[in-house]
């Protein structure tokens, strides 16, 4: 575990410039955490908050107005996140990942987000390591969906889809060259050509395998004849402003991945051979979901494993219809059934997921000596 001997706790600070020396961008080595990571998801080795346990996090967020002065109010993705974990198995280890986010951050030269991963002696709760975590946060947030393309695509894949052309997409299009190196087309829908541009350069920097760029003008344009169709958008102000798959514009043997917001119709889902459900964690929706009478929308949902959710509320699938990605890992379940099915694959995200590539990046700047050791006490004043 960590380097403390109790009860003098030291802890080590990674920089963003420390966890890049450390490989925090190897996708093929993250996406291989990732594996390992939900075979213990599988079997049940995690927790995290809330009272079920798969709770993503806790949200602080201010109000429209405000008669304090001073006292902040809402804005565009302006939120506070407090995001906790433990994961077993050779991690067995606690990590809180925090993040501020507000999309002004970018008119002063900021991410939208800013992140910091600590992580806990998980019997003491003591801390031994504390780092950037933007890029550790990016990184399990390509794997994730690169391994459901390891798993669940089709065996030889050529055209891939990116709605949502920006951090999350690079990452995604980091995750498809690894795992598939076969795909020569992206196809790309985003909503300012300097966005777009800059994700075709980086493309071409570092996913050499892609030879060619499509501009769509529509997520139908971007959707058809894909074998990936992966969405990375945030969500939009409004509900009916979010991006909308139609299911006559999908491929038969498409892998539909969501991350973000997404309206798919439920009702097509019903029909289980031509369509495979597949989740991060089922569970973490069932918590956000329970306590609503119905769905806040009969037919379509903003997040894809929310809308795993309604529709077995709706009765139109069973929970057993779900599978998930552990399970697949684990080969209990299989991935793809056939090479017709349409796999529709839910990322949520998890705050075990950060525990795991930062727990991989601490052990890696212990080994290479990285890293700015921070002294919390010799031995505590008060006990």
């Amino acid at each position: 575990m960590n380097e403390n001997r109790f009860p003098n706790i030291d802890i080590l600070f990674l920089s963003e410039k420390n966890l890049i020396e450390c490989g925090v961008q190897d996708m093929k080595r993250c996406i291989d955490v990732m594996e390992k990571h939900f075979s213990l998801i599988g079997k049940g080795d995690y927790r995290m908050g809330g009272a079920n346990g798969n709770e993503h996090g806790l949200k602080m967020s201010f109000p429209d107005t405000s008669d304090i002065p001073g006292f902040p109010t809402n804005g565009p993705d302006y939120r506070f996140m407090a995001m906790p974990a433990y994961l077993g198995g050779s991690f067995h280890t606690c990590g809180i990942k925090t993040y501020g986010s507000n999309q002004a951050n970018r008119t002063k030269g900021l991410p939208r987000s800013v992140l910091m991963l600590q992580l806990l002696d998980s019997e003491t709760g003591s801390p031994y390591a504390y780092m950037s975590a933007n890029l550790i946060s990016s990184m399990r947030t390509g794997a994730v969906p690169g391994l459901g393309i390891r798993h669940l695509s089709v065996e030889k894949p050529e055209i891939a889809s990116i709605i949502g052309p920006g951090v999350m997409g690079r990452t995604a299009a980091l995750a498809i060259a690894c795992e598939k190196p076969g795909v020569n087309t992206i196809k790309i829908k985003g909503r300012s050509q300097k966005g777009i541009d800059e994700f075709i350069d980086f493309c071409r920097e570092y996913c050499p395998t892609f030879k060619n760029f499509v501009v769509c003008n529509t997520i139908e344009e971007a959707a058809k004849d894909s074998d990936i169709i992966y969405f990375g958008t945030t969500n939009a102000a409004k509900f009916e402003d979010n991006p909308y798959l139609d299911d006559s514009w999908i491929k038969k043997g498409a892998l539909v991945i969501s991350t973000s917001a997404l309206l798919m119709d439920h009702k097509g889902w019903s029909d289980t051979k031509k369509y495979k459900l597949v989740s991060d964690d089922y569970k973490m929706y069932v918590g956000w979901g329970k306590g609503k009478e119905a769905p806040t929308q009969k037919t379509v949902s903003t997040l894809i494993g929310m809308g795993f959710y309604d529709a077995v509320v709706e009765g139109i699938v069973c929970e057993d219809d779900i599978t998930e990605i552990g399970d697949v890992v684990n080969g209990i379940k299989k991935g793809r059934d056939n090479d017709s099915q349409i796999i529709v694959y839910a990322v949520g995200g998890m705050p075990t997921e950060d525990v795991a590539w930062g727990r991989c990046c601490y052990e890696k700047a212990i080994e290479k000596n990285v890293g700015t050791k921070l002294n919390l006490w010799e031995n505590p004043e008060w006990k």
